[in-house]
């Protein structure tokens, strides 16, 4: 029987936001030090054992992540200048932008994480 390997790594990015339509604190501008975890899923290994080098999938992961929405304000950042950035949205965009900019060989996205604190986080995966 053939195994699956899931790999995971992680970058952090800081950012505000508010939440539009919601009534309590999050309705006006307050930031967070957010926490993607990303899991790519793969079949198999390459001739040296590896599925990928966890140095390249970081560093796509800071350039797909960072330069959208380090240090920034979301409500201003595209697509969230439309819609409202939750937690929820934040990290269905995140999905899409990882899956679209960052293909790794003989691998595929399965979901990410969004921590926006050290208690409170969602997951994103998409049904297959």
């Amino acid at each position: 029987m053939a195994g699956i390997y899931t790999l995971s790594t992680q970058t952090s990015f800081s950012s505000s936001h508010c939440l539009n339509g919601y009534e309590g604190d999050c309705s006006r501008v307050h930031g967070h030090n957010w926490v993607v975890r990303a899991y790519y899923e793969f079949d198999r290994v390459d001739d040296r054992g590896l599925t990928i080098d966890y140095l390249e999938l970081k560093a796509g992961m800071d350039r797909v992540i960072l330069a959208r929405f380090d240090h920034r304000h979301l409500n201003d950042v595209p697509p969230f200048d439309k819609i409202n950035p939750t937690s929820e949205n934040i990290a269905e965009e995140i999905f899409r932008l990882l899956r679209r900019e960052l293909p790794v060989e003989n691998g595929r996205l399965c979901e990410i994480e969004l921590w926006e604190t050290s208690t409170d986080m969602v997951r994103y995966r998409e049904s297959r």
